[in-house]
């Protein structure tokens, strides 16, 4: 549908047979962050995926931690290197690790090692509402999370923040100490429309953010924002985002399967494209490509591909 080359920043293979995933077993319900999710609850792959994804350029892809269960977080790992061996696919890996054990040294230094993997993951969603939430607490205010997020940097390692707004003005001073530790704001910082300030809270959430220049914002997840979403109703948030963080330090991205109970992957990357129509042609390739390239460190080249 372009030729323009689309480095997808974020998107999830699982196993169903290999790693357990808590969230991808039955009983299924409406309830949750996600709603139902029996319809991505089957095993999903790099030849899915590249079927899924025919009609759009293609030239890497970035792994972010599944969500499998935590003490198989370095079997997924292991398990995504043979992958990308296998299929080319991952290009990098964003693997999980809990900042908080005592014990994260051990784990980071692990996961380092891996020649795929780029950063870490370790999803903190806090909500009031336990219908949102998908922690109990507000892990970073713990000084124990803290720490361990301070050490990312000594293992060369990113980290890919998935949180709702409501944290996030607490949240960037700590980010704020530790510059050398790049951080990639997940799904446009999933505003809670629902909420009576939900947007004035993702607007500071977002300038606080930008105002760091190690953060960067990925575009996706538009059903965060309401699963029956439309361009028009995400247009004016995505290129508020664009805005705030400047097309250099955004990245749209497909966040398949995930996206997918919130329409096709080629409803979402038409709608995409379509919203930024009017940005040159060098914005719109670092947006789809050039700054996943260049901020997960993929060495692609984009010019000759």
């Amino acid at each position: 549908m372009t030729d323009i080359p689309f480095v997808d920043a974020h998107v999830h293979f699982w196993d169903l047979d290999h790693l357990r995933y808590d969230w991808l077993t039955p009983p299924f319900d409406a309830s949750g962050p996600n709603g139902d999710v029996s319809p991505i609850a089957r095993t999903y792959l790099p030849a899915d995926y590249q079927a899924e994804t025919a009609a759009w350029r293609v030239l890497g892809a970035v792994h972010v931690d599944a969500g499998a269960c935590a003490d198989q977080a370095w079997d997924e790992t292991v398990w995504l290197e043979r992958l990308g061996d296998e299929t080319g696919l991952p290009t990098a890996i964003v693997a999980y690790a809990d900042l908080a054990d005592p014990a994260v040294d051990e784990a980071l230094a692990r996961q380092a090692e891996s020649p795929r993997v780029r950063g870490i993951r370790q999803i903190v969603n806090w909500h009031a509402d336990p219908q949102r939430t998908y922690t109990p607490d507000d892990m970073t205010l713990s000084p124990a999370w803290q720490r361990g997020f301070a050490r990312l940097a000594a293992h060369g390692l990113s980290f890919d923040l998935q949180c709702y707004p409501g944290p996030m003005a607490a949240l960037a001073p700590v980010l704020a100490r530790h510059g050398d530790v790049p951080v990639f704001l997940n799904h446009m910082g999933m505003p809670v429309v629902s909420d009576a300030d939900g947007l004035a809270q993702w607007r500071a959430g977002l300038r606080a953010l930008a105002a760091l220049p190690h953060v960067a914002i990925k575009l996706s997840g538009m059903g965060f924002v309401r699963r029956d979403w439309t361009p028009d109703l995400v247009r004016p948030l995505i290129l508020e985002a664009i805005d705030l963080f400047g097309p250099d330090r955004a990245m749209f991205a497909s966040d398949l399967p995930t996206d997918r109970l919130f329409g096709t992957v080629d409803a979402h990357l038409s709608a995409y494209h379509a919203i930024v129509a009017d940005f040159g042609l060098s914005q719109r390739r670092a947006l789809f490509g050039g700054n996943a390239n260049r901020l997960y460190r993929l060495d692609l080249d984009l010019e000759t591909l």
